[in-house]
């Protein structure tokens, strides 16, 4: 059960933080003609900062289920 809840998160994790690299992507593009699609609430580089944080807890969560899945053959 714990193994499909984290699966899941991770997966989530990992469609967001490419989302939200892609918004950040298009908020350049815009202000580079003077626009812009946040309001001014969060910068390109904010952005693409979130979308790395959300890439490294991934990461995480994968080596947790790797060491589990080791830990699990060994025992």
């Amino acid at each position: 059960m714990i193994n499909r809840i984290t699966s899941l998160i991770s997966w989530i994790l990992f469609i967001a933080s490419f989302i939200i690299a892609g918004i950040a992507l298009w908020e350049k593009l815009a202000n580079l003609i003077g626009l812009t699609l946040t309001r001014g609430y969060y910068t390109n580089m904010q952005l693409l900062e979130f979308s790395v944080i959300a890439l490294l807890f991934v990461i995480a969560i994968q080596l947790w289920e790797i060491k589990r899945s080791i830990a699990a053959k060994g025992s």
